[in-house]
């Protein structure tokens, strides 16, 4: 089956490898992530996701399966994007110390025309943190391009005191919300058993 992955980064790359998705395209969308206002996190990652799956496919044409995703994070319901610069990547992690937070994304999978979409949201509790080590957390540069200001799949783990919910989720695509989507349309990611007789012989 011809699949694209309508996103770049990297982390959606590697977990859909991690799950057995290894021949697949990626294409990145460029689509105006501005969104109305009084969306809730999970309504916003929704439409984006969605739209970022349809650019996919006006770039990639007819045919394939398309899967596309976006991620949030919000504290007390307001959505927390990437840092600005340094002293905005402060503030939202100074925001979030000690406190629990939740992570959203929302996944897209288009095919003909048809489209699939639903969020999965994972809470995340940071542990309280001291002035200097989110100065020196920022001084990795790892924050700068990251919703939240931080990856929990990189040193922001040093953050983060527990989480209830997918993992995968917070690292931008939560692969067990793809599989059973996947397996809504009759894609199994999982071998089939073999036949007893089979294997015997």
């Amino acid at each position: 089956m011809n699949i694209i992955l309508a996103s770049n980064s990297p982390r959606r790359r590697e977990l859909l490898g991690q799950i057995g998705v290894r021949d697949f395209r990626v294409l990145s969308p460029d689509v105006d992530e501005r969104t109305q206002p009084g969306l809730s996190p999970a309504q916003m990652v929704e439409e984006l996701s969605l739209r970022k799956a349809r650019a996919a496919a006006e770039k990639a044409g007819p045919g394939g399966l398309i899967i596309a995703a976006d991620t949030v994070v919000a504290l007390d319901g307001a959505v927390l994007g990437k840092p600005q610069d340094e002293e905005d990547a402060f503030a939202m992690l100074s925001a979030l110390s000690g406190r629990e937070h939740h992570v959203y994304t929302g996944v897209t999978l288009l095919r003909d025309g048809r489209a699939a979409t639903g969020h999965e949201q994972t809470a995340v509790r940071f542990r309280a943190l001291e002035p200097q080590e989110i100065r020196g957390y920022i001084a990795t540069g790892e924050p700068m391009d990251k919703a939240g200001a931080y990856g929990i799949q990189g040193v922001g783990a040093l953050l983060v005191e527990g989480i209830r919910g997918d993992y995968c989720n917070v690292v931008g695509l939560p692969v067990f919300r793809l599989g059973r989507m996947l397996a809504q349309l009759g894609i199994s990611l999982l071998p089939a058993p073999q036949n007893k007789e089979q294997s015997k012989a």
